[in-house]
């Protein structure tokens, strides 16, 4: 008798040794589900030859002003880019006004410094929407962007859309002395 209760006790203690720290470090996973932040980037059709481009945004709620910052830094570009275009996806339903869109020399943040605009880029831009309700921004620099070791932006201020997911943005550049747009690469941005 007195053996089964020594075995009970030993049992409790290491079920106590185990549990208690896989559900003190289990508690703050729990704590705020609905904020949780993924540390992967959903991209569709990894194999199909997409390239990632790193963007940043002030605010991914839905409805709530916003400024998307899309990066095209020095390894995203290998010549000088008379032309950029932005394809926005359909299921985006955000009001684009010209006046809100702009080009610019940029600072990519990170844990020191904020993301920032560090000169405006004069360009002509161009909203498209043809009846698939395909929506396109096509921007054009006075004076091509230069291929070097600084970053540019496209910058969007706008109010989010209704719904909330995934969105991909695709971007095309004309280099300097083509006559045809090739693609530079995706943007995957989150609305929550």
């Amino acid at each position: 008798m007195l053996k089964k209760t020594k075995n009970t006790i030993l049992n409790i203690k290491i079920l106590k040794f185990l549990l208690i720290p896989i559900i003190l470090v289990s508690t703050p996973f729990f704590s705020d589900i609905k904020d949780a932040k993924a540390g992967l980037e959903f991209q569709w059709d990894q194999n199909s030859g997409h390239r990632r481009l790193k963007w940043f945004q002030k605010e991914n709620k839905r409805r709530f002003r916003n400024r998307i910052y899309f990066f095209l830094r020095p390894s995203d570009r290998n010549t000088e880019l008379l032309k950029i275009n932005l394809s926005i996806p359909k299921a985006f339903k955000a009001t684009l006004n010209k006046e809100k869109i702009s080009l610019c020399k940029v600072r990519i943040g990170g844990f020191e410094n904020r993301t920032k605009c560090l000169e405006d880029i004069p360009a002509d831009i161009e909203i498209n929407t043809d009846e698939s309700s395909l929506r396109s921004v096509n921007i054009y620099p006075y004076r091509p962007i230069p291929y070097n070791k600084e970053s540019f932006a496209i910058v969007l201020k706008l109010i989010n859309p209704k719904k909330s997911g995934l969105y991909q943005f695709h971007s095309y550049g004309q280099p300097k002395g083509k006559s045809v747009s090739s693609y530079l690469g995706s943007w995957t941005i989150v609305i929550d």
